[in-house]
């Protein structure tokens, strides 16, 4: 970030965007508000989010049904400042001087509410120690 009024990017990928990356991107804007700017994508999106995604999330308070899946391109990477994989393999762009982290998570697709707890669980404590790298809180 050049300068330091501008709020950081982070951008989540998975394969689909109808799952990891879309719980991931509400937890971060829910617990970061204005100050981190949020995108989510896919390398193959989805038609829809995941329905059991949506049910995880409503059961924490947050509610992502009238999210849609969105395409990764270039310039989503480009503009973010950190760059987060959750298993889109070689499929995402890698642009010099971005921050990238893979979070390895296991792919609620196919799976009922029950499975997706602890996945929703661990994105969740992942973005909250995210929020306070970006944030210093």
């Amino acid at each position: 970030m050049s300068d330091s009024l501008q709020r950081p990017s982070v951008l989540f990928v998975c394969v689909h965007n109808a799952g990891r990356s879309q719980m991931a991107a509400a937890f971060l804007t829910h617990l970061a508000g204005e100050k981190v700017e949020v995108r989510s994508a896919g390398s193959a999106p989805a038609e829809t989010v995941n329905p059991a995604v949506v049910d995880a999330m409503k059961e924490v308070g947050i509610d992502i049904s009238a999210e849609t899946p969105k395409v990764l391109t270039g310039e989503a990477v480009r503009a973010s400042d950190v760059v987060i994989t959750m298993g889109c393999g070689d499929t995402c762009p890698v642009f010099p001087g971005k921050r990238y982290l893979d979070w390895q998570l296991d792919d609620p697709a196919g799976q009922g509410v029950d499975a997706v707890r602890p996945i929703r669980d661990e994105i969740e404590r992942r973005v909250r120690g995210l929020v306070g790298d970006l944030t210093g809180r």
